[in-house]
């Protein structure tokens, strides 16, 4: 069957779902044929360990020139992972780096062959090993709603893996065909072949953890598909354009979790009058606090150093641009430019320059990123704030009272804030 919608038509009648005519390259059919075995293995073994027969998911049925996605609904042991690629522009030129105006490339040039795979495989390496740290989260599932939106999640880690998987096999050789067989070979927090970066070697042991690793991991998740969005390698490209579209709802998991757990806190405070709330079925607030800590500085680890040679590279080279490279007011070539970049001298914390092509993952902390706290992950610490609005209804009093204004406001607001430095 194949189900159409407005855009790319995805095939649902092949063996692998696919909007990139696997059918007109035999042999790179039957390699991915050749994968996809390994991959169900992996999923049968390392995915939800819950049965799943009763969820239903939403599956692409076809992608738009908009970049955004059209649904079905499908029960998951039904679920078909795929290859889906966002419509390709013909006239897209590179924006930025020494290639700036060229067309965009839709072969590898060879003296980028080993930055681009590597670059493909740690992208890849991380959607299954997000899938292994969540595996048991089903069996205690706070609702339905929160079962449907982790599985969810996981499949399309899974699909995000295929699209990575299809870019290492079409166009890397047999160089990529062994990296592909690779991202199934290590595990999350194996002690002989674990995943590649630290934060999904982590363990997500409870619903907290995984809404805060949708929040603030996942953020950082949809800044690197972003940045990578913008290559001149135009695969790459198009294949990070449609994973951005299934990565929101990744956010918006997060993001509700956390306010529903913070909302509970809250009431249960307020209607006890104490902080003290663990044995009403609460999370008390310093327990939030340390996970907001942790998976934050797990988190900000992912961005590297602050100063970066190989991000200098990339962004020369065209392999990885700037978040919205396009709409930045720049020349995009960044050879004059410079970056300030805070460091420790002698235990104070002092402003210093340093390139802006090698700054550039900084530029999280200018002011227009502090606006916008909930789309930008590398804010100072104590720009995270978690709040609760003002009730209707008279002032607060008590030990609500005496919290009420920790957000800096003068009068009794009925609202708390954490912040993440405490």
């Amino acid at each position: 069957m194949t189900m159409t919608a407005s855009g790319n038509t995805i095939d649902y009648g092949e063996r692998i779902p696919n909007n990139v005519d696997l059918a007109g390259d035999r042999r790179l059919q039957r390699a991915l044929e050749s994968w996809q075995p390994g991959f169900l293995d992996w999923w049968s073994e390392m995915g939800p360990a819950l049965d799943t027969r009763d969820v239903y998911l939403r599956t692409a049925v076809a992608v738009g020139r908009e970049g955004w996605a059209h649904f079905d609904h499908v029960a998951l042991p039904d679920y078909r992972w795929g290859v889906f690629l966002a419509e390709r522009n013909q006239d897209r030129t590179i924006a930025f780096g020494e290639h700036k105006g060229q067309l965009v490339w839709q072969q590898v040039p060879g003296e980028y062959r080993a930055d681009l795979q590597r670059l493909i495989v740690i992208q890849g390496d991380t959607e299954p090993a997000s899938v292994e740290q969540q595996r048991l989260l089903g069996a205690t599932a706070p609702s339905l709603y929160d079962l449907r939106n982790l599985f969810q999640v996981n499949v399309e880690e899974g699909r995000h893996l295929w699209a990575m998987v299809y870019l290492l096999h079409a166009y890397f050789g047999r160089a990529g065909r062994e990296e592909a067989a690779a991202l199934l070979h290590r595990n999350s927090g194996s002690d002989d072949a674990p995943r590649i970066l630290g934060a999904f070697n982590e363990e997500t042991p409870d619903w907290l953890s995984f809404f805060m690793f949708t929040y603030f991991t996942d953020r950082d998740g949809k800044y690197q598909l972003g940045t990578l969005k913008e290559s001149a390698f135009d695969p790459l490209s198009r294949t990070c354009e449609f994973m951005l579209t299934e990565e929101a709802h990744h956010m918006f998991v997060g993001t509700t979790g956390i306010d529903r757990v913070v909302t509970r806190t809250a009431e249960l405070m307020r209607e006890h009058d104490s902080d003290e709330v663990g044995a009403a079925g609460g999370i008390p607030l310093d327990i939030i606090q340390k996970y907001i800590n942790f998976h934050y500085s797990v988190s900000l680890d992912l961005f590297g150093s602050e100063t970066s040679t190989n991000a200098a590279n990339y962004f020369t080279a065209g392999l990885k641009g700037r978040w919205q490279e396009e709409r930045r007011r720049d020349d995009h070539l960044l050879t004059d430019g410079s970056a300030s970049v805070d460091g420790v001298v002698d235990g104070s914390l002092i402003a210093d320059a340093a390139g802006a092509r090698a700054g550039q993952d900084r530029e999280l902390d200018r002011p227009a990123a502090q606006r916008n706290q909930r789309q930008a992950l590398r804010l100072r610490v104590r720009a995270l704030r978690l709040r609760r609005p003002a009730p209707s209804g008279p002032p607060p009093t008590g030990w609500w009272a005496a919290r009420s204004c920790a957000g800096g406001c003068r009068r009794s607001c009925g609202r708390f804030v954490l912040t993440a430095d405490g």
